[in-house]
């Protein structure tokens, strides 16, 4: 394809270039970073992208962000755990992915960054399942649920403090695990830096890691793989 034939992809607005390309180059529309950008920039990308695909998908939407598009699409799903705005096809296509994505969170205080990636994971095609607060400070927890961490074909593990539980689950199964550093933690956690360097430093083999609080990252990689 020629650079000329591509521009017919792109959409362009006073504020924003619309890249409807994306279905061919990254196996899914768009999706919409809400932070930095006003409610009415935000639902004008939305309305366009509604019109392409029938479907959005928003990330990182604070109150003015939800509320202006609860507004426009009163069938968008609002989660205000995970700042995410999703409005699906209707009717939803089945989960294309070969197998489950699984989200684990080493405590309820990585809900937000674990339910961005969740919702991340239903938008782009993929059946999920969720293992809430199963973190090494009682690591009976994650020792338990050996079966359902090998049922899955990809395990996202979003975890805090010294960012211990990646490794763990990566020692306990034969599927690739992608590790969330969260910014939870005490003074010397450093925003998520040490659960970061922790992960990186994950003795366990398979174990691939995103950016701090990056939940949206991560379950774009888990797709990829699911759907691979």
């Amino acid at each position: 394809m020629k650079l000329d034939d591509l521009s017919r992809f792109i959409e362009r607005l006073p504020f924003a270039s619309i890249d409807h390309l994306r279905p061919l180059t990254q196996g899914h529309e768009e999706v919409i970073l809400c932070q930095g950008k006003t409610p009415e920039q935000v639902v004008g990308i939305a309305e366009r992208l509604v019109a392409a695909s029938a479907s959005f998908l928003a990330t990182r939407a604070e109150p003015l962000h939800r509320g202006a598009l609860a507004a426009r699409f009163p069938r968008a799903e609002v989660g205000e755990l995970g700042r995410t705005v999703y409005l699906p096809p209707d009717p939803e296509p089945e989960p294309t992915g070969r197998g489950t994505v699984l989200i684990v969170t080493a405590g309820t205080s990585d809900l937000p960054v674990a339910e961005e990636a969740a919702v991340t994971a239903r938008a782009l095609h993929n059946r999920v399942a969720r293992l809430t607060d199963v973190g090494v400070a009682g690591i009976h927890r994650i020792l338990t649920q050996t079966e359902l961490l090998r049922s899955a074909a990809v395990i996202i593990v979003v975890a805090g403090m010294e960012g211990a539980l990646p490794s763990v689950v990566g020692g306990l199964v034969p599927v690739p695990v992608i590790a969330v550093p969260t910014s939870v933690g005490y003074g010397a956690s450093f925003g998520g830096i040490a659960a970061l360097l922790g992960m990186l430093n994950s003795c366990a083999s398979g174990v691939t890691v995103v950016n701090i609080d990056n939940g949206f990252g991560a379950a774009a990689a888990a797709s990829r793989i699911n759907h691979s």
